[in-house]
């Protein structure tokens, strides 16, 4: 393990691929069985992979690719695809059919309605995942009820009511809610659908997580469109870790032994994968206290068990960014280079354009930029996770140059 500390706020953690035992639960044969489904629910369409030519070319790498999923499913962010995929199964262990049997629309027949009617999926959320839930519930006819934790943003919260849920924001830290979310779910007899796991509780998790391959499973596919074979290097950022977890799991299996150089990414305050690799215990480590960020979605303190091991075992290296980085991104994503196309990238989202950008022109980062083997030849892959799901900071930051860069 090597340590580069606190260049203008980044730290990084520099690891070694710890095992060669890939998750069988994000195996190509499972992606290729959540992508299967994700193609019956109304308004599929694989979201665009946006080709920053002329970014590469400025910053002296061969190719730039940035998923855009504010395009997945009307929802502004790609949390659909874990949600709906999680919920179908569970509906399909309580019908006793199997996945592979049926497609979306078969939980709208008037007897399968009937039977499913009166469930209700509770969950905690920052914003994209509540509302991924309160879509899917509604589609389906059955209730949702999501909690958010204190400081959430009223735009988001509204979205969520607007999708079909009974939401709050709570006065507590996105851990606590969650935890409030459980008890709920408990005290009246309905499902938790939460995007992270803990000990007892790593099915739905893992079920989510698959349903996220599908955007690796396009971005492959939409790569080899645009005469490229894979990434060399695959930039994730990561909240509990689960869309990281389910990304790189999903790589790990598809190049066995030859996975992608993967370095994940997050907000200083709420940097629990970094911490968890940073104390080089095998084990995960959690931060606790208000988890200030603007990168609202990746304010999460206490990482998935399950895909935290999937991160420690893959990952190349742990990236700790002040907000000042997913403004970056944002901004270089509004603002294209040359002929590129505009990306409109949320905190969230942002955050692996932004450090991408700096790792190639500052010279501060050189060394990062060194141990993480980018170059010419380089194809660097990020995955913008969601769109401008808070308009109003979206523009501070974009228009008024909030969080201005400190290099």
């Amino acid at each position: 393990m090597e340590i580069i500390n606190d260049i203008h706020g980044i730290k990084a953690v520099i690891s070694k691929i710890k095992s060669n035992k890939t998750p069988d639960f994000l195996s190509e044969s499972e992606a290729n069985n959540a992508r299967n489904f994700h193609t019956t629910v109304k308004g599929y369409k694989a979201t665009p992979l946006v080709g920053l030519n002329d970014l590469a070319k400025e910053l002296g790498v061969s190719k730039i690719y940035v998923k855009d999923e504010s395009y997945r499913f009307g929802l502004n962010a790609f949390k659909g695809l874990g949600v709906t995929y999680a919920i179908a199964k569970l509906l399909c262990e309580k019908l006793g059919v199997e996945i592979k049997s049926i497609n979306f629309d078969y939980f709208k027949l008037p007897e399968v309605a009937e039977k499913i009617k009166d469930i209700v999926f509770v969950t905690a959320t920052d914003g994209n995942h509540g509302r991924a839930v309160a879509w899917a519930a509604t589609q389906l006819g059955c209730k949702s009820i999501v909690y958010m934790p204190k400081g959430s943003s009223l735009r988001r919260l509204q979205h969520i009511k607007d999708a079909g849920a009974e939401a709050y924001i709570t006065d507590v830290n996105y851990d606590d809610a969650v935890r409030k979310a459980n008890e709920k779910a408990e005290e009246i007899g309905g499902f938790l659908v939460q995007d992270t796991a803990w000990n007892g509780y790593e099915e739905i998790p893992n079920w989510i997580c698959q349903g996220y391959t599908t955007m690796a499973v396009e971005t492959l596919e939409q790569m080899k469109l645009d005469g490229v074979t894979r990434p060399t290097h695959v930039f994730l950022q990561a909240g509990v870790g689960s869309f990281a977890g389910g990304i790189l799991g999903y790589l790990a299996n598809k190049y066995r032994g030859k996975c992608p150089i993967t370095t994940i990414v997050e907000p200083e305050k709420a940097n629990c994968i970094y911490k968890s690799a940073l104390a080089n215990d095998n084990k995960p480590h959690s931060v606790t206290g208000n988890l200030d960020t603007i990168m609202a979605g990746l304010a999460c303190g206490e990482p998935n068990v399950v895909t935290w091991e999937i991160l420690r075992d893959f990952a190349k290296a742990y990236v700790s960014c002040p907000d000042y980085v997913a403004a970056r991104g944002m901004r270089v994503l509004a603002n294209p280079t040359g002929n590129d196309e505009k990306v409109v990238s949320g905190e969230s989202g942002a955050v692996g354009l932004g450090l991408v950008s700096l790792l190639l022109e500052r010279e501060e980062l050189k060394e990062l930029k060194d141990k993480l083997g980018l170059n010419e030849d380089s194809v660097i892959l990020c995955i913008s996770t969601e769109g401008d799901t808070d308009p109003v900071h979206y523009k501070k930051v974009v228009y008024d140059g909030k969080n201005q860069s400190i290099f």
